[in-house]
């Protein structure tokens, strides 16, 4: 059974993942839908799930951004067939036993050039709002605020390119 799952990411990850043909090595941590997520999100049905997924890889993702890199949240979308239970806080935090080649690579989403300037100083105030600054607080919820684009495999070429 294959499990689909949120691999949090960068634009430099995005390059290296197109230049590798795939993702790698396991395990590598993702964001899944899990019975975690089931029993805390209960009113919930499988399209919110997904969606609370994809957003825990988004914020994940921000966390990785890099002032030397482009600032927009890539999260990509596979489906695996070894999904390992992981120690966090988060309940959509999965390990991923396996390595994904790019043709099990369902989507990427990523955030539009318009959420750069959001994106790039909630990156860099990331720290100080896991510490409890309200004010970095702030600024992680607004980049948070934009939706990420979805983009099909085909569209990553291109969308590198930008």
């Amino acid at each position: 059974m294959t499990t689909r799952v949120y691999v949090p990411s960068t634009w430099a990850g995005l390059r290296d993942l197109v230049a590798a043909d795939g993702i790698g090595p396991p395990p590598f941590v993702a964001h899944a839908v899990t019975d975690a997520l089931r029993a805390d999100y209960a009113e919930g049905g499988e399209e919110d799930w997904e969606y609370a997924a994809a957003a825990a890889a988004a914020l994940s993702s921000l966390a990785m951004i890099r002032d030397d890199e482009a600032a927009r949240r890539v999260v990509v979308a596979v489906d695996v067939d070894t999904v390992l239970p992981a120690q966090a806080e988060d309940p959509t935090v999965v390990e991923v036993g396996e390595a994904v080649p790019f043709r099990k690579v369902a989507a990427v989403l990523v955030d539009l050039p318009e959420a750069e300037t959001d994106v790039r100083t909630a990156a860099r105030r990331f720290g100080d709002a896991e510490s409890g600054d309200a004010d970095a607080e702030a600024l992680v919820e607004k980049a948070l605020d934009h939706e990420l684009a979805w983009y099909a495999t085909q569209e990553i070429g291109d969308l590198l390119a930008e």
